[in-house]
């Protein structure tokens, strides 16, 4: 087996084929896990031979990582966190002692915003950015992705790199690439002036976004369905694409279909999960690519096919700055799904729909915000938009409040009156009793009382005292 593989940028199947690479697709599993230790064996054995740090976090390994002999003994290499890069990073900036190859091949500089603590530094070499790229195509293929598509990449070009991964597949595969980007003020006006002049026929960007671009839309007299010419949108950023309610509105409101992707920025190629032109909802993973394990949240021990639990990632063909057995936090369950494409990888079945930070313990009951989505989705008074208020009184229990928009004809006045709006509120609350199995308190707002988000939309608002 030849690594790091080297692929042929002059490769494209023909538009009518369902697979990029049908061998790798659809192999039997158990071969597939073959070949797959094949590769974390080179990639192991890469990053311990090439960096200080792996040397180190790999001391005390009850298994030799220069010698790995099954993915069970992979598993029992230790788990990297993002406390391990940020502390590492400040260590011996800027890359930690994780890059593997000299600072000059470093040919793209990515990273995080650091707005939850210090920011993380990604250093990618030339050859990896070029098999990202690879990886990206190939994944953008089976969401239904072609060369006769124009994609319209609506999110952040910045440190970010979800948007240059994005652009960056769609170029390798050959399609007309629109970077439009987002986050400027008037912007989202702009691209709705944009979307109905080009008619680009696929948009990048995340679920809340899509939803704010249509109503800045219809603000403006356009119906984002007859006006627009998407056929189908992929998604990353956030659990929106996978919750049910929230999948829906976007198909019905653009006449299109829905992919939902993503694992996280340290582990570009980032579209590892993702879903196909043929699933409806949730995310293959993308195995060869990127290896996926579930593991417990407590006692990070490797979980079967068909439970709930955290997603470590590792990279199998990273030179520069490879993540070995990568903590994501978040919260997911996996399983075989018979899927039309025909594609034999595991899948996250509701895709990810939580953080283990972002879940809320409500009288012992577990909640996460995706679900209540999805509750108000359904409801037909609601106006768009929600927002989740956490407080605990000193030796008191979690209190949750959903604070959430209503449409205008779910009044009669032409002013807002809570008072009015009583059976809607207690409606409100019986359905979210009903479907999280314990009572909220819920508190109505008028449409349009909440910003609108270019990129990731932040729900949680966290008062809580100690």
């Amino acid at each position: 087996m030849e690594w790091p593989p080297q692929y042929p940028d002059s490769y494209r199947p023909s538009p009518d084929q369902e697979f990029w690479s049908p061998g790798l697709e659809t192999m039997v599993p158990e071969q597939r896990d073959r070949h797959i230790l094949g590769k974390l064996q080179r990639q192991v054995r890469y990053a311990y031979d090439n960096s200080g740090f792996y040397q180190e976090f790999y001391r005390d390994s009850p298994v030799d990582p220069a010698n790995i002999g099954s993915l069970e003994e992979f598993a029992q290499l230790p788990i990297l966190t993002k406390e391990h890069i940020r502390s590492e990073q400040e260590e011996y900036p800027p890359y930690g002692r994780f890059l593997c190859v000299p600072p000059e091949d470093i040919f793209r500089v990515h990273g995080t915003s650091g707005t939850t603590g210090r920011p993380t530094v990604f250093g990618i070499g030339k050859d990896d950015w070029d098999r990202i790229a690879e990886a990206h195509a190939r994944i953008l293929w089976g969401a239904g992705l072609r060369p006769d598509d124009t994609v319209m990449v609506a999110a952040v070009f910045s440190l970010y790199v979800g948007s240059w991964g994005a652009l960056v597949g769609a170029e390798r595969l050959g399609a007309t690439c629109f970077p439009f980007g987002s986050g400027a003020p008037g912007q989202t006006e702009r691209a709705v002036e944009w979307s109905a002049m080009v008619k680009p026929s696929v948009l990048y960007g995340t679920p809340s976004y899509a939803l704010y671009l249509a109503e800045t839309a219809r603000q403006m007299g356009l119906d984002p369905k007859e006006d627009f010419g998407f056929r189908f949108m992929f998604f990353s950023g956030e659990p929106g694409a996978s919750v049910p309610a929230t999948r829906r509105l976007i198909e019905e409101t653009f006449g299109c279909y829905v992919v939902d992707q993503g694992t996280m920025a340290e582990m570009t190629p980032w579209m590892s999960a993702s879903g196909c032109r043929h699933l409806d909802g949730g995310m293959h993973l993308w195995q060869d690519i990127v290896y996926t394990e579930m593991v417990d949240p407590v006692s990070k021990l490797n979980l079967p096919l068909g439970e709930e639990g955290v997603p470590v990632y590792s990279h199998t063909e990273r030179t520069s700055q490879p993540m070995i057995r990568y903590w994501s936090g978040d919260i997911a369950r996996w399983d075989m799904v018979d899927c039309p494409c025909g594609r034999t990888y595991p899948t996250l079945v509701t895709g990810i729909y939580g953080r283990v930070d972002d879940m809320i313990i409500v009288r012992g009951q577990n909640v996460f915000p995706s679900h209540i989505e999805d509750i108000l989705r359904g409801m037909d008074e609601f106006g768009g938009e929600f927002r989740l208020v956490l407080e605990r009184e000193k030796g008191q229990m979690d209190r949750l409040t959903v604070q959430a928009e209503v449409l205008a004809r779910a009044f009669v006045a032409q002013e807002f009156d809570p008072a009015a709006l009583e059976p809607v509120r207690e409606r409100f609350t019986a359905e979210l009793r009903r479907a999280i199995g314990v009572s909220v308190a819920v508190e109505l707002k008028p449409a349009g009382e909440f910003e609108r988000t270019q990129f990731k939309a932040r729900r949680i608002i966290d008062l809580r005292t100690p």
